[in-house]
């Protein structure tokens, strides 16, 4: 597997996987052929994710992080235990093992032509610089809805916030990217402090008529 995503990535090594998403994610066209081509090797078969072993045995840091998956198993009992929610909301939640669990929870509740992407918004937070990469293609692959603090949960010192939009609501489509501008107002709204402005101004989807609509500025 970790040959064939390598490939899929344009990397000879994993360990430069992270910069080259990165470098692809933003453009459109370039990540959803990419994205097309991870699905192929995962037979759309989306219910696990990809990089878990990929990323545990070559980014995972367990000596100074003490980084470590969540197995299979215990993500199933979560998610059986929390059951379906509109919201949702982890920190530390790494590449998304967890979330999607609960993404797969809540759209096996309809008919797949039936399932509403839009009824269901994750909110997530992550420290690693190197774990944000697969944890947004995870999120944006999957078409799920949701918002993205890079930074320490404790101290709130951020690098970015992300919005990942399925702007079309379609329940077999791709999200949209975002990068929430590194103002007075973003850092008031996610409780963040920028140490770093890391990602680029990008905008893809009507992203602050959607946050007005859900009054996630309104907490």
């Amino acid at each position: 597997m970790e040959q064939e995503i390598n490939k899929i990535l344009g990397v000879s090594e994993s360990f430069f996987a992270p910069q080259r998403i990165l470098e692809f994610i933003f453009d459109k066209e370039k990540r959803e052929h990419i994205f097309n081509e991870l699905r192929r090797l995962a037979r759309y078969d989306l219910l696990y994710d990809m990089f878990h072993e990929y990323f545990q045995e070559e980014h995972a840091d367990r000596v100074k992080k003490k980084q470590d998956f969540t197995p299979t198993s215990i993500t199933k009992l979560i998610n059986n235990i929390l059951g379906e929610s509109n919201s949702y909301f982890e920190c530390a939640c790494g590449t998304g093992g967890i979330v999607i669990g609960a993404w797969n929870n809540n759209r096996m509740k309809y008919i797949p032509w039936e399932y509403d992407p839009s009824r269901y918004f994750f909110e997530l937070e992550e420290l690693s610089d190197r774990t944000i990469p697969f944890l947004l293609i995870n999120l944006m692959i999957r078409g799920i809805n949701a918002t993205v603090v890079h930074g320490d949960t404790l101290t709130r010192q951020s690098k970015g916030v992300f919005f990942i939009q399925n702007f079309d609501n379609n329940p077999l489509g791709y999200s949209e990217i975002n990068v929430f501008p590194y103002t007075r107002l973003t850092e008031k709204t996610f409780n963040v402090n920028f140490i770093e402005e890391k990602y680029p101004n990008h905008t893809e989807s009507n992203v602050f008529d959607y946050i007005e609509t859900n009054m996630i500025f309104q907490r």
